[in-house]
């Protein structure tokens, strides 16, 4: 039987995200959605202190841990489920650790702080790897791409192999194609197609694309998210996507539901 798809709901504790910035930027807002997204039955939650939507600038590791770590310190005791650290910094990432997350979600892939790695073996934590292209703060000014899935796979495939000759284990290792990390809108659906190829490198492949601009594009006005969201998720499923990354937990319950019997009876 077909493992079951898991859910990474997203907690932002942040004022600027492109989303839900600034919704759930106090600690107690933070904590109490951080329940809310258990009950709502997600497997994973990825608490995050810095926005990395396009455009955005960093913020520096004492204000992103005064973000992130009173929430993960409130919540690691017995939110009952995995919690990673959305960050690109070893600083957050120790410190996050320290406090009780099992996983660092690193949209850079060890491109922006080698040392995750050796924090992750340190840890025996899991360590999700990321492709991007430039930084947030430039990285959508005009992305060129020569082989889009073959340039992927082999920036994520040498990532990988960094993690582990620093000592992560390779079932901790998990890879992620980077939708919206310097992306064109029609490499953002190349992408999702290409989900089986990206598998190919033998890690699980988590997909991150709620709400982003992949869907915000399509519509001429501002136009509800969620349903591309659900259906492009939908998708990467049967591509072989094994976490998606998703804001609204519950809604993609529901759709789940349906997606693990069509898996099941496939």
């Amino acid at each position: 039987m077909p493992e079951k798809t898991k859910i990474m709901g997203i907690l932002n504790v942040t004022p600027d995200s492109f989303y839900d910035g600034g919704k759930y930027f106090s600690i107690e807002g933070a904590v109490r959605r951080a329940y809310e997204i258990r009950d709502e039955g997600a497997d994973i939650i990825d608490v995050g202190g810095e926005s990395t939507r396009p455009g955005s600038k960093p913020v520096d590791a004492a204000e992103e841990a005064g973000r992130v770590i009173p929430v993960i310190e409130r919540i690691s005791s017995d939110i009952g489920i995995p919690i990673s650290v959305d960050t690109s910094k070893r600083d957050v990432a120790e410190q996050a650790l320290k406090a009780g997350a099992e996983i660092i979600n690193d949209i850079s892939g060890l491109t922006f702080d080698e040392g995750l790695a050796d924090l992750a073996a340190e840890y025996g934590a899991k360590i999700v790897l990321a492709h991007i292209k430039g930084r947030p703060e430039n990285m959508q000014e005009n992305p060129v791409y020569g082989d889009l899935i073959g340039e992927i796979t082999s920036f994520l495939g040498d990532a990988a192999s960094r993690a582990v000759r620093a000592g992560v284990k390779k079932e901790n290792i998990i890879v992620d194609p980077g939708i919206g990390f310097g992306k064109t809108l029609e490499d953002n659906y190349r992408i999702i197609s290409g989900i089986k190829t990206i598998k190919r490198l033998g890690y699980p492949v988590l997909i991150g694309l709620s709400r982003k601009s992949l869907i915000g594009k399509l519509y001429s006005v501002d136009s509800d998210r969620l349903p591309a969201t659900i259906a492009l998720n939908a998708v990467s499923i049967f591509e072989g996507a094994d976490i998606i990354r998703v804001h609204d937990v519950s809604e993609h319950m529901l759709a789940l539901a349906g997606l693990e019997m069509l898996k099941r009876v496939s």
